[in-house]
């Protein structure tokens, strides 16, 4: 396959094999999350965006798996640099204090490993003063660990905040700071003392414009429930603010400058450790490494994963616990592949300035978006490589969805009525321009 020439070439879909597959895997697989009944075949070709399923079938991906793939399939700014590595098993790595190496020199070894991707999320991270990561498996695992090490630095806090339409992952734990759609929490226990306040998604709002309820009485909701400031909570109590820079399941909703800033001040007024979730927005896909890059935020503790291939949880040393066994993972750090690949993917954003073009394709995009005049289309909205198109209905949005796959196309709804685009971080102008056509065309049909 050419990427340079590559173009979707889709039948019905599922195919005969495809639907083979689908009820093989449903045969013993719990019910979980399906966006489409399309099936990747790992043996087939597949370049960028642009991958082949096992009827043969070609589509353009502009979901990169929620931003897991961040480069999308068999890019070459990774494979490259694997292609001559020789793995010894064991693959897994046994917790992140086992030490690994690839030769006698880590300053000059040519296959990273957990260690190095440490070392490259302490240099991205370095403008918050951060200088400390524990690895692990997920995101959620990545959470988990912020608010252990939250806890373990305030042991007799009693509270937490979270955010409406938030979404952290799928432990207990996790789940007991999402507020994004109730099936994901439905009859579960949760964690005692998460309070709840509104996200102000109006990316354009004033403190004194601001209808979501956030911002009242000279203050906010967040400010105003503190002692200090009239409230009843003492925020020595409280064990962190948690917060997505920008929320991902819950509708990719992009808060205004004013919003980021009120949260940053309370909690550097009181000494709130303040969590942001990068799980998704992190690692250059809104044009900066951190999506939190945007906002007027020092943040204390960052959750990354997804992008990295393995769980990260970011901070400074001062914040971590000191004593041993306070943290643990069995498989931190993924395995050796995960580790250096994690390396290669902030390499390659190094190397190759796709900071830039993050910037320069979702510009590109929101302008093609936007050329087209749909009484049915909301919003269009982004950052870098984190782009959505809101609908007047959550019928129409799944109806685009459904359109676009018809086309050769996957893309992933979110919130209640918006379509989710993540474009591989290296995108051309011709990717672009072919896949926002494609949903054009699937918006108008729809």
């Amino acid at each position: 396959m050419d990427r340079d020439t590559a173009e979707p070439d889709a039948g019905a879909l599922p195919g005969p094999n495809a639907r083979k597959w689908i009820e093989f895997h449903r045969s013993n697989a719990a019910p979980s999350e399906f966006s489409h009944e399309f099936v990747w075949d790992t043996t087939g070709e597949a370049d960028g965006p642009f991958v082949t399923d096992v009827d043969g079938n070609v589509l353009l991906d502009f979901t990169c798996h929620i931003g897991a793939a961040p480069l999308g399939y068999n890019n070459e700014k990774i494979v490259e640099k694997l292609r001559e590595f020789t793995l010894v098993e064991p693959m897994k790595i046994a917790g992140q204090d086992m030490y690994f190496g690839a030769g006698t020199d880590p300053e000059t070894t040519e296959f990273p490993g957990s260690s190095h991707l440490m070392e490259k999320l302490v240099d991205v991270s370095s403008h918050y003063g951060m200088d400390t990561v524990f690895l692990s498996n997920s995101g959620a695992e990545a959470i988990e660990n912020a608010m252990k090490i939250s806890h373990d630095r305030n042991p007799t806090a009693k509270y937490a905040y979270a955010f409406e339409a938030s979404f952290h992952g799928r432990t207990l734990g996790t789940l007991s700071l999402t507020r994004s759609n109730e099936v994901y929490t439905r009859h579960y226990p949760e964690i005692a003392g998460v309070r709840t306040v509104p996200f102000c998604d109006d990316r354009h709002c004033t403190a004194d414009d601001c209808d979501c309820g956030f911002f009242r009485r000279g203050g906010s909701q967040l400010r105003n429930a503190l002692q200090p400031e009239g409230g009843h909570v003492n925020p020595e109590e409280i064990a962190f603010v948690v917060v997505e820079p920008i929320q991902g399941v819950g509708g990719y909703r992009f808060p205004s400058a004013e919003f980021m800033a009120e949260v940053g001040d309370v909690c550097e007024t009181y000494d709130i450790p303040l969590v942001v979730d990068e799980i998704q927005s992190g690692i250059a896909r809104t044009g900066e490494m951190w999506a939190s890059d945007h906002y007027p935020i020092e943040p204390d503790i960052i959750a990354s994963a997804k992008a990295l291939r393995v769980g990260a949880t970011i901070s400074r040393s001062n914040v971590f616990p000191t004593e041993k066994n306070r943290l643990g993972s069995t498989f931190g750090g993924g395995d050796v592949l995960s580790s250096m690949q994690g390396v290669f993917t902030l390499e390659a954003v190094e190397e190759h300035d796709l900071l830039a073009n993050a910037t320069e394709r979702g510009r590109q995009a929101k302008e093609l978006l936007r050329d087209v005049a749909s009484p049915h289309v909301d919003d269009v909205r982004g950052k870098g490589l984190m782009l959505a198109v809101e609908f007047d209905t959550e019928d129409r949005r799944d109806a685009v969805v459904a359109e676009a796959l018809n086309r050769g196309m996957l893309v992933l709804g979110c919130g209640e009525k918006t379509i989710r685009l993540l474009p591989p971080l290296d995108s051309t102008e011709r990717e672009i321009e072919l896949g926002i056509g494609i949903l054009n065309q699937a918006i108008e049909a729809a």
